[in-house]
């Protein structure tokens, strides 16, 4: 008998909704501030806990985060979920401890052109940026995550090596970041490429270390985020109806759905924590918001159950 292909699936896995973040980032319509605490609530109210609350970044170039202190303030009392907030530097750490943020996300890039046109700088320089936000975000006792994007490809330099990858991996890894999150930031990967980068990343930083975060332009998503998790990856990222898109990579399809994520692991036996029908009322409640439809099938899949049941 051939061995179990699912045998390495851990028995329990944490999600971090990113929609509120990386998922509202790239929206033509914006949420008020009220809107994004009462979406925020909503993901609670279904179990997540671990929700990207917003980011601290030039509200010029990105103005659906404008505001992001107010939310903070607004959701003081969830004190059981953890609310990180992206920082590029060290004036958004700044703002962000003064707005009583927790936990704070750093983002670097595994492609040199990508790393330029996203953060203005190239990778040497973005990781010496972020060396500093992270001695000052553990000199003030927060919790720091990294997120790396370009792993299995970038939008203007198409393949990037793996070994460039783990070299930045490590960086961030050195620099104090708890989590580095895994980013296949125009959703070009493969299960084949993704086990790649999983394997070298983990035996350079440690398996535990590793979250996924997959977009779903190929529709490879699910099939990428099962692939890391059989090789015990137990932190995944995804973002609320499939919310999500880098305004900065052309081209770039929404993030892996929650929904989605969250049936798989029902499938799979594996617990997460997340009520499905709680989850998938507020994708809906934000879809109608910004005037879109959600991508996440399996949402869609449920409604159209219900709706032969009723």
């Amino acid at each position: 008998m051939s061995p179990d292909p699912l045998a390495g699936v851990p028995p329990e896995v944490r999600i971090v909704e990113v929609g509120p973040r990386d998922g509202l980032q790239n929206e033509a319509r914006l949420l008020s501030v009220e809107q994004r605490i009462a979406m925020i609530r909503g993901l609670a109210g279904a179990g997540l806990s671990t929700i990207e609350a917003g980011a601290f970044v030039r509200f010029d170039l990105v103005p659906a985060m404008a505001g992001s202190d107010a939310v903070l303030e607004g959701l003081r009392d969830l004190e059981h979920v953890r609310l990180p907030v992206l920082v590029p530097n060290r004036r958004g750490l700044r703002s962000a401890i003064d707005a009583g943020a927790r936990e704070v996300a750093v983002f670097a890039a595994a492609s040199e052109t990508f790393s330029l046109r996203n953060g203005g700088a190239g990778i040497e320089a973005t990781l010496a940026r972020i060396d500093e936000v992270a001695a000052k975000a553990k000199g003030a006792g927060l919790s720091l995550r990294g997120y790396l994007s370009c792993v299995a490809g970038c939008p203007f330099e198409g393949e990037v090596p793996v070994a460039r990858v783990v070299e930045v991996a490590e960086a961030l890894a050195g620099m104090g970041c708890q989590e580095i999150s895994l980013g296949d930031t125009i959703g070009v990967g493969t299960p084949a490429r993704i086990a790649e980068v999983v394997r070298a990343c983990a035996a350079s930083v440690g398996i535990d270390r590793l979250a996924i975060h997959a977009h779903d332009t190929m529709g490879q998503a699910l099939a990428n985020v099962l692939t890391a998790l059989e090789l015990g990856v137990r932190t995944v990222d995804s973002s609320v109806a499939g919310l999500g898109g880098c305004p900065f990579a052309p081209g770039a399809a929404g993030n892996l759905a929650t929904e989605d994520l969250v049936y798989l692991l029902d499938g799979l036996g594996v617990r997460h924590g997340v009520d499905f029908d709680r989850l998938a009322a507020v994708g809906e409640t934000v879809t109608a918001l910004l005037g879109r439809d959600g991508s996440s099938r399996a949402a869609a899949g449920h409604r159209r159950r219900k709706g032969r049941a009723a």
